[in-house]
């Protein structure tokens, strides 16, 4: 039996429309910029496509619009996130490693923005030839394509999940701006005390003879805090991953640190501050995230390393029947006749040709700009175009194996940097304009693998919809123009009002590429602590961690970013427990889980949007544009009042999915599990 999508083909039925697609760029800028906001803080993004198929139901449901209305603005409006996320993995690199010394200029504008919109173009036009082959492979189940469908045919007999995720970002948006949330972030009633071995504790590694510097004691530094969008990341990702998450915080922050102080204490101060300065001078907590910073933060890297390539190897076999795949797929979709059924119309093919011969050469001029001369750009440029489609077309199959969620892009990008920088250093391509040109290969195949994978993920949607694909690739075509041209503006408000690389915009994966692009081209690298790292890693996958990219992680981030993260997994864990209690059926359970991920989802979005307001407000005080900082309302949080908006969130996480699981006999919904 042929398919049958939800409109049939002869159905006249308004699709492409102003409105839909103005709606469809508002989205894409609003859940990229809180996905920016979300992977420089946290290291991790959500997937958009949920959040932007409920909004764009409910807007246009108000303008009496149509179901391939709602196609084309959720098509649009999720593949912002998807720029984001190849973005916050690589752009900040560049600065990481000194290649561009100030993000607040035209310059970083230019080459920022071009980045972006090359890689995101080549992932849709990299699609385009595979789009007929793939949406239609019986071996590609697509799960996520299959829920957003079935969220759009749900929103025709009506549905309250556009009020759930609004209602959970201003929740996010009201606790993150009363900072109440904070539970011992500025008090030092509470900072981890150990007894009556405090005070021993703060002299460790220090000279025995130096006065003593806090009869308190601290352990190693102010403890965790709660922030609603770590815990709705935590929610999503559910207990386990939440834990090792959180495991690599607690060896940071628990083991290493206090180790590291124990022995080597005095050392590092003279290491850090020069001969002479005593701990007293410092202060614990300064040292420890010296030491943090510097050390503990170079041995994750190692592990991330090893977690990146350890993921790829246990999908070896997924990747290698999608490169298999991907083969035949490029000489079955040459080999098809042009058709004239609305359903199956792509891209013309000569205006796919011409679009990628342009973008080669737009390419090879802007490599030409970080190397300084042609051979090494020609050279970029070649590596760009081939691990740009082999990726695209790779993370496409595995998009239709596992959900956009859970492709692996940042291990993607790896082997494309590694590539690209040992052929920098086999052509003599070296120092900081080789590095800057390994950067910019790794963000265009970045942004490309991540809209490929996205853009065929909606594209399937459309298959089950009736949507038009061409349609849709001129719509993703001006999302990616938008986002690339928008979102230059929130990392430049973050990287301006916050330390990239410290405490509050620690950037995980751009730390990891510029670690490897300046360790390889520019060889500037603590080899040593990478390598411990890397053996660290390969311990983590000898006990069988089922993750030990999320454990080294861990350690990347501040505890306070892991722990809260490792709330909002628990409290996951207690949803799924009172389920199993009340005997929900596998319905009740599917509303309870979509409800809960909406809320999770509209908590991260109300802290992202108000952090971003946030960084411009502090991003114009520097500037002297504002003559006052933002005032602080809670200068010393205290414990009990955070601890009960922890408990506040947690019962709004658990009471409200709960609630709307639903009777046992009404039918099971789309499952929206991400």
């Amino acid at each position: 039996m042929s398919h049958q999508p939800y409109v049939p083909e002869k159905t006249e039925m308004k699709e492409f429309t102003l409105r839909a697609l103005i709606l469809g760029l508002l989205m894409t800028v609003i859940l990229g910029a809180a996905n920016a906001y979300l992977g420089l803080r946290a290291g991790m993004t959500i997937a958009a496509t949920y959040p932007a198929a409920v909004i764009g139901m409910a807007v246009l449901r108000l303008m009496k619009g149509s179901i391939l209305e709602e196609n084309i603005a959720r098509t649009v409006g999720s593949i912002g996130e998807s720029v984001a996320a190849g973005a916050i993995f690589t752009i900040p690199a560049f600065i990481m490693v000194g290649a561009w010394t100030n993000f607040n200029t035209f310059d970083a504008y230019i080459k920022s923005t071009l980045l972006m919109f090359v890689g995101g173009l080549l992932g849709i036009l990299f699609v385009t030839f595979l789009r007929r082959v793939m949406v239609t492979d019986p071996d590609l189940p697509f799960p996520e394509s299959v829920a957003a469908s079935e969220i759009h045919k749900a929103g025709q007999k009506g549905g309250a999940g556009a009020k759930h995720l609004f209602q959970a970002m201003g929740v996010g948006s009201l606790l993150y701006s009363l900072g109440v949330i904070q539970l011992f972030a500025a008090s030092k009633d509470f900072i981890l005390k150990v007894g009556t071995i405090g005070t021993s504790f703060v002299r460790l590694g220090s000279d025995p003879t130096s006065p003593k510097v806090d009869a308190g004691g601290t352990v190693a530094v102010a403890g965790p805090g709660i922030y609603p969008a770590y815990i709705g990341v935590g929610y999503i990702i559910g207990p386990r991953l939440a834990s090792l998450n959180f495991a690599g915080g607690v060896l940071a922050w628990g083991l290493f640190a206090p180790l590291l102080m124990y022995f080597l204490g005095s050392q590092l101060v003279e290491k850090f501050y020069g001969p002479g300065v005593a701990m007293a001078q410092v202060g614990w907590e300064g040292m420890v995230t010296n030491v943090w910073l510097f050390i503990i933060r170079p041995i994750a890297v190692g592990g991330m390393l090893v977690g990146a390539g350890y993921t790829l190897f246990k999908m070896r076999k997924n990747l290698a029947a999608g490169i298999k795949r991907s083969m035949g797929d490029v000489k079955k979709a040459a080999s098809q006749a042009e058709v004239s059924s609305r359903l199956e119309k792509d891209l013309n093919i000569k205006l796919v040709l011409g679009g990628l011969g342009a973008v080669f050469v737009l390419m090879v001029f802007v490599y030409k700009m970080f190397t300084g001369t042609f051979p090494p750009a020609l050279l970029a440029a070649g590596v760009m175009a081939v691990a740009g489609f082999f990726f695209a077309a790779v993370s496409g199959n595995l998009v239709g194996t596992i959900g956009a969620s859970n492709n692996p892009i940042s291990g993607l990008t790896l082997s494309t940097l590694i590539i690209a920088a040992l052929l920098m250093v086999v052509i003599g391509a070296t120092g900081p304009r080789g590095v800057a040109a390994v950067l910019g290969v790794a963000a265009v195949v970045c942004v490309s693998s991540a809209v490929a994978g996205e853009m065929l993920q909606d594209l399937k949607v459309g298959h089950f919809l009736g949507g038009t694909p061409w349609k849709m690739q001129v719509g993703n075509i001006f999302g990616i123009l938008v986002a690339s041209m928008v979102l230059y503006f929130p990392l430049m408000l973050l990287i301006g009002a916050f330390k990239l690389g410290g405490k509050d915009l620690p950037a995980p994966q751009a730390g990891l590429m510029a670690a490897l692009a300046k360790g390889i081209v520019g060889g500037e690298m603590a080899w040593p602590l990478v390598i411990v790292g890397m053996l660290m890693g390969f311990a983590l996958i000898l006990v069988k961690v089922s993750s030990p990219m999320l454990v080294a992680v861990g350690m990347y981030l501040p505890l306070e970013t892991t722990f809260a993260i490792f709330c909002g997994g628990m409290i996951k864990g207690l949803v799924n427990s009172f389920a199993a209690r009340r005997n929900l059926n596998p319905a009740q359970k599917a509303r309870t889980e979509n409800v809960g991920i909406l809320l999770a989802a509209g908590l991260i979005a109300g802290e992202g949007l108000t952090g971003l307001l946030r960084a411009l407000w502090k991003f114009l005080f520097l500037q002297n544009v504002i003559g006052f900082d933002i005032p602080t309302i809670f200068k010393s949080p205290n414990y009990l009042l955070g601890l009960l908006v922890l408990g506040l969130i947690a019962f709004y996480l658990i009471r409200v999915p709960l609630r709307n699981a639903g009777a046992p006999d009404e039918p099971p919904p789309p499952s929206a599990v991400i």
